[in-house]
């Protein structure tokens, strides 16, 4: 998963993509929490990173649901 990801770059994802991105990144936190217990974890940065790229995820699809941005005009704030 790309590091870095913003809000504006989420909204311009269609929403199967964005289910998609919430996958994996569900699944890389699972693999780091596990990794944090076995005490192999080198990056405890990630974690953080990882949960809010989650959060951000959960909140586009909200604000869509909400009706208060839909995929065409996060498209269009984004090429200004």
């Amino acid at each position: 998963m790309a590091k870095g990801l913003t809000a504006d770059e989420l909204r311009t994802e269609p929403e199967d993509v964005l289910v998609t991105k919430l996958k994996e990144a569900k699944e890389e936190l699972f693999n780091l929490r596990f990794q944090a217990a076995t005490g192999q974890l080198e990056s405890h940065g990630r974690l953080r990173t990882v949960k809010r790229e989650i959060a951000r995820i959960y909140t586009v699809m909200r604000e869509r649901e909400l009706g208060i941005v839909t995929v065409a005009e996060g498209a269009a704030e984004g090429e200004k």
